[in-house]
């Protein structure tokens, strides 16, 4: 009678399984409009995308090295990939359910009587099995909500890399700027003093009023005020690399001496489709909605029985002996049967949250989509807009550095007068320094340009599925009826 129960249970569970296969555990991630190319792209036609070591365009053994460094010292790096070992160890978990689990307990027990008689020894040994009937596929869903997460660390870590990277080679184009623009004011008070002399002359000679002396002596001071602002700007850019690479910044000094040891490399966009696959911020966001949607099958399933097989088998024996001789052998079998009645709608509501939590990550992934085609496109912009500035800019600082030495020679025989030779050299000032900005300006759009299509995210895409601190592989599993199935913990 009892046999029969239990295989009439069995069919039962095998009947209403096919409700919960209907359960999708996965989905494609949403439709977002894409447009055919950039729109201020100047490639007609479609390029090889960045190199995973897009760093070493720029021509410098020394960011190289920096870079390398930082990628393994970074602090930020670091606690990436903690966050993704507690996810390996997160998806493991998530897989033990589908696992049969196997208790084993003993004990003994001597009694001792108070009076006439003899000692009593008693031992006890049990072993137990428990395995939950996957039926509705709540444990599956678990274990593939946990795969995503486990994947959308992955790429939150390759995120944090990027995000890194470009942060230590923009600030390190910022270091060498600024010692550019250090020696251009170094220069410029030195004109400043040259022209000083000379009017101190004329004013000995009587060509020069006190008036002339003081606009001057004011005009070399100026020059030597703004040294000591791009000394501090230096010495913090400098600090903030060292903070990148993980080292203090006291024992911290750049060996390079300006930006003309670095090369501007050139940068070709490709397909704007190409950025759902490139881009680490898109796939954790696809990652993530693919564990909500896991989510939700786990919620769905919620809503059905569960059903468990528990299997005993013991001894129990006056003798420590004999405790598992064939007439002191115990044996167990039996099921239990979950189904929620009522429960204040608690697992509905549990449900409709993951839906909606789920929707909001659909959203969110549309979001990071549209959000990853503005920065190309704004980069891009940048690029342009810069090269065209350059170029002005260029040209304006020929004609302004022909003008102060044709003003400084004039003023001598006395053709000018101090203030257009103050004038010239305060403009050819200004248009120096507005350069050095440009030409970092430039540099660092090009590195936010990598950084906005994903760097070489591209030469990883085929290696994602790999954990990055060590594969958790496969586990055969034996289900009731001794067909093995593989329970995949990384995928």
């Amino acid at each position: 009678m009892k046999q029969l129960k239990f295989t009439t249970l069995l069919m039962i569970g095998v009947a209403l399984a096919g409700c919960a296969s209907k359960i999708p555990l996965s989905e494609p991630p949403p439709q977002v409009d894409l447009p055919s190319a950039w729109s201020l792209s100047a490639q007609s036609r479609q390029e090889e995308w960045p190199d995973s070591d897009w760093w070493k365009r720029f021509g410098s053994h020394e960011l190289t090295q920096l870079v390398d460094q930082g990628q393994k010292s970074n602090l930020e790096i670091a606690a990436a990939l903690s966050r993704l070992k507690q996810a390996e160890a997160q998806a493991r978990i998530a897989g033990v359910p589908l696992l049969p689990s196997v208790d084993f307990s003993a004990g003994a027990n001597r009694d001792l009587p108070l009076g006439n008689g003899s000692a009593n020894t008693s031992t006890s040994g049990l072993l137990q099995i428990n395995y939950e009937i996957d039926f509705w596929g709540k444990n599956k869903a678990s274990l593939a909500a946990a795969q995503a997460e486990l994947k959308a660390n992955q790429y939150d870590r390759q995120t944090v890399a990027l995000t890194v990277t470009s942060g230590i080679v923009s600030t390190y184009l910022q270091v060498l700027s600024l010692h550019d623009r250090l020696a251009i004011a170094r220069k410029n008070v030195s004109n400043a003093e040259r022209v000083l002399t000379l009017v101190q002359a004329q004013y000995k000679a009587g060509a020069a009023s006190t008036l002339d002396l003081a606009r001057q002596r004011s005009a070399v001071a100026g020059q030597k005020a703004a040294i000591p602002d791009l000394m501090q700007q230096q010495r913090e850019a400098q600090s903030a690399l060292a903070i990148l690479l993980g080292r203090p910044p006291q024992t911290f000094k750049i060996a390079a001496q300006g930006l003309d040891t670095i090369s501007l490399p050139e940068v070709t966009p490709g397909l704007p489709s190409e950025l759902l696959s490139r881009r680490p911020d898109i796939r954790h966001a696809e990652a993530e909605l693919a564990a909500a949607n896991a989510n939700v099958a786990v919620a769905r399933a919620s809503l059905f029985p569960s059903i468990s097989l528990t299997g005993s088998t013991g001894g129990q024996s006056n003798a420590l002996l004999s405790l598992f001789n064939g007439p002191n052998l115990l044996a167990n079998l039996g099921t239990n049967l979950v189904a929620p009645i009522f429960d204040g709608g608690r697992l509905k509501s549990q449900r409709d949250l993951a839906i909606a939590q789920k929707e909001e990550l659909v959203q969110t992934y549309r979001s990071t989509v549209l959000g990853a085609l503005s920065e190309v496109d704004t980069a891009l912009g940048q690029i342009r807009s810069l090269d065209e500035q350059r170029e002005l800019k260029t040209s304006e600082m020929e004609q302004a550095s022909q003008a102060f030495n044709l003003s400084e020679i004039r003023y001598k025989v006395g053709a000018e007068d101090l203030m257009t030779v103050l004038d010239t050299q305060r403009t050819l000032s200004d248009v120096q320094n507005d350069l050095g900005k440009l030409k970092l300006q430039r540099l660092q759009a090009t590195v936010s340009l990598y950084k906005a299509l994903g760097g070489g995210w591209q030469d990883d895409v085929a290696n994602a599925d790999k954990v990055t601190s060590g594969q958790i592989g496969q586990k055969n599993v034996a289900l009731p009826d001794g067909q093995p199935t593989a329970v995949e913990l990384t995928k």
